[in-house]
């Protein structure tokens, strides 16, 4: 039976795209600038794995994700926007399961993305706590010890592949939420083989009705 649902953020609770190119066009104008401002927000996100990356592979000291941003720019990670559903989907979904960040956001980011955009969070879980960036086993494995559930009690709820894999591969349960629009429009739909996960889901509201909340 399933206890809790631990969320990924980037993508699957929030527009990041969307979000990082709105503060862009709010710098360039408030500057005088013109860029493409979609194109600088695309290779902004493509610093994100890379540099995790060197902190897994011990090139670089356990860093926090707000300095890897800033690495990269800035702080407008704090303001990203959630997709329509997302509010609505988690309070529902809070309604039966406990609900939970499990990103590889530090602890004070996710703080302040959910006090600005209204996520009903009853915790707040990070890579930060754990000292290991997910897809490492001991991120998802630190949830589940941190909330007190087996891991077969704890589903990761997300829409990149990747991290579902390695949630489903360390014995937690698994639901895909599609995010076509994660990286702007006209993107090839992930591939999901049938069964590949629990539950697959065209939204937060969607997942909802399939766990009946």
């Amino acid at each position: 039976m399933i206890k809790a649902l631990a969320f990924d953020v980037f993508g699957t609770v929030v527009d990041w795209r969307s979000s990082i190119i709105r503060e862009l066009e709010a710098f360039g104008r408030s500057h005088g600038l013109q860029q493409d401002w979609s194109a600088m927000a695309d290779n902004w996100r493509s610093g994100y794995a890379p540099a995790m990356d060197r902190v897994r592979r011990g090139e670089l000291p356990w860093t926090r994700i707000d300095d890897l941003h800033r690495m990269i720019l800035n702080r407008a990670w704090h303001r990203l926007d959630p997709w329509p559903d997302s509010v609505r989907g988690l309070s529902l979904l809070k309604n039966r399961f406990i609900v939970t960040t499990l990103s590889n956001g530090n602890v004070s980011l996710l703080t302040n993305m959910a006090k600005r955009a209204g996520l009903p969070w009853d915790t707040v879980i990070s890579a930060e706590l754990f000292h290991h960036y997910k897809p490492d086993p001991q991120a998802y494995l630190g949830c589940a010890d941190l909330l007190g559930v087996r891991p077969e009690e704890l589903m990761l709820v997300a829409a990149h592949l990747s991290d579902l894999r390695a949630a489903r591969d360390v014995g937690l349960a698994t639901a895909y939420v599609a995010r076509p629009q994660e990286y702007g429009p006209g993107q090839k739909p992930h591939s999901v083989g049938d069964g590949e996960f629990d539950f697959t889901a065209t939204d937060f509201l969607d997942l909802a009705e399939q766990l009946g909340t």
